[in-house]
């Protein structure tokens, strides 16, 4: 059976509106970070996989940017 994933938050900011939350997973013994932003009508996983936290609020702010303009 597999193991249901539950997000381990380490950081969370308000950016244009959008709510950006930054989980820490491990994989292969090294940390991987991926990005969940909330707005007014849902969720999504911005950013899925990335190699530093700063990696991953670069790209969901970058993400937020895009779906914003």
């Amino acid at each position: 059976m597999i193991e249901p994933h539950y997000p381990q938050i380490i950081l969370s900011f308000a950016y244009r509106g959008c709510t950006i939350e930054i989980d820490r997973d491990e994989f292969d013994g090294k940390f991987i970070y991926a990005a969940w932003v909330s707005y007014d009508t849902s969720c999504a996983l911005a950013v899925p996989s990335a190699i530093t936290p700063k990696d991953a609020v670069k790209k969901a702010k970058g993400w937020i940017d895009k779906k914003l303009d």
